[in-house]
């Protein structure tokens, strides 16, 4: 299928593995112009090589979860047509243990970093009348889990950000959407779930099968996705063939979310 974004300009954030690269990589396919970021020189290289062989990638060592690092930024790529919000990070944590400082940062990583972005690019997109602001939100954002609150909270907060700005975009070819993945395959996920199943010396797939059958026992597919399966979603929604889509919180979460969620 002809996603029909070839020659428009990507930023996708936190885009040096998992995600954010299957989401870059899956652009850059489709013909778009993708920029990748990151804070470690080494792995930003090694994601832009691995885009580049897809299709046009520029590589920009930045961290938009501080203000310098989103000014740095926004000044060495001052325009795009497609923004992804998809710098994160997560940790299993014991709530009553999550200090003022882990607040802070988990708050600034996962939702300041995308504001910082979006309040640069979203006036622009809306002054050429078309663009797309992508929040890699969370199922944990509609069903926050006790072993990691903070992180919970930042999605929910990415869900309110993303459907306040789409209000902005009516009468527009402008859309604001949220993403919600499940559990995806990724060296950090599997470390997470060695950190909250019972049988940590099981192998990788026993480990797997625990998780989702006592912490994730509403999952219908029961298996870990693939971060190439959230990039698909991702992509159709910077399409102009999701055009309809707008305000949406689209699930990608293979079904722990319960229908009324």
């Amino acid at each position: 299928m002809d996603l029909k974004i070839a020659g428009k300009t990507a930023l996708v954030t936190g885009s040096t593995a998992g995600i954010g690269l299957a989401i870059a990589a899956k652009l850059a396919a489709e013909g778009a112009e993708v920029i990748v970021t990151g804070r470690n020189q080494a792995k930003l290289d090694a994601a832009a090589h691995t885009v580049g062989q897809l299709g046009k990638v520029r590589a920009v060592l930045a961290d938009p979860a501080t203000a310098e690092g989103a000014r740095a930024l926004t000044e060495a790529v001052p325009q795009v047509d497609i923004l992804v919000n998809n710098l994160g990070i997560y940790e299993a944590r014991p709530f009553v243990e999550i200090t003022d400082e882990e607040w802070r940062e988990i708050f600034d990583v996962n939702v300041l970093s995308g504001i910082r972005l979006s309040r640069h690019y979203f006036p622009g997109m809306l002054e050429r009348d078309w663009g797309r602001v992508i929040f890699i939100s969370s199922e944990s954002g509609l069903m926050t889990p006790g072993e990691m609150v903070h992180y919970g909270m930042t999605k929910t907060a990415q869900l309110a950000v993303a459907r306040g700005m789409a209000d902005a975009t009516r009468g527009t070819q402008v859309t604001v959407n949220s993403v919600l993945p499940g559990p995806t395959r990724s060296e950090g996920i599997v470390e997470f779930i060695r950190s909250v199943v019972e049988n940590k010396d099981a192998s990788e797939a026993e480990r797997e099968e625990e998780f989702f059958t006592k912490l994730r026992p509403l999952s219908l597919i029961r298996r870990l996705i693939e971060a190439d399966e959230v990039a698909a979603m991702v992509a159709f929604l910077a399409s102009p063939l999701a055009a309809v889509t707008n305000g949406a919180a689209i699930r990608a979460e293979g079904g722990i979310l319960p229908t009324i969620a």
